[in-house]
């Protein structure tokens, strides 16, 4: 480099996550403002997600005005099926994007009626290592782990489970035909977040469902 002449400015980008955080923190004063309550319902692909959304859907009918903002990678099979018993669904595709990010949420939430609206669920896409880290600005997260899945699923991804409201542990009808161990389960998750509640549930025969929903309407 010629002598004297300053070396080129590189830019910093401090925070990566900077506009994601702004427009999360939007959405989040909006609702509020608006008196809903949203949750993000975050689980493996399998985990039941969708199937748990329509048992509540179907139990909070009359009872509640809820919104359903669906994130997949593809196709909207799961926003057509949670339309059979909501009418507010918006289908998010993220291609290959491997969680919801706040300006998707945003866009989404233009398509619907707000005024409407009491409870929006938001599922996010099927994976447990990208969306624990997206900013919802403090926006309440429930982690629903599948016995199916094994009693270490706790211990292996314990960044969602430090960052969740609640861990639903669903599809206990198939326990009794599992290798599941609960202690093993629970010690992992409370080890992580001593405080988090765990709620057993099951979408198939409806167990734990109103304890689920007392968690919402509390």
């Amino acid at each position: 480099m010629p002598e004297g002449k300053r070396p080129p400015r590189v830019p910093l980008v401090e925070r990566v996550l900077e506009a994601n955080d702004e427009v999360a923190a939007a959405n989040r004063a909006d609702l509020e403002r608006r008196g809903i309550f949203s949750v993000d319902l975050i689980g493996a692909p399998g985990s039941g997600k969708t199937a748990l959304l329509e048992a509540t859907l179907r139990a909070l009918r009359g009872r509640r005005h809820p919104a359903v903002l669906v994130g997949d990678l593809a196709t909207r099979r799961d926003g057509d099926r949670l339309a059979r018993w909501c009418d507010k669904v918006v289908q998010i595709s993220t291609g290959q994007g491997c969680h919801l990010e706040a300006n998707q949420v945003r866009d989404a939430l233009a398509e619907i009626e707000l005024d409407m609206v009491d409870l929006l669920f938001i599922e996010n896409v099927g994976n447990l290592i990208c969306p624990w880290a997206s900013t919802w600005a403090r926006q309440p997260r429930s982690a629903c782990s599948a016995s199916p899945e094994g009693d270490d699923k706790a211990a292996k991804h314990p960044y969602l489970v430090e960052a969740a409201n609640l861990i639903l542990l669903n599809k206990i009808d198939l326990l009794p035909y599992l290798s599941f161990d609960r202690r093993t389960f629970e010690a992992d998750v409370h080890l992580l977040n001593p405080r988090v509640p765990i709620l057993d549930v099951s979408a198939n025969d409806g167990e734990g469902l109103d304890a689920w929903i007392a968690w919402l309407e509390r």
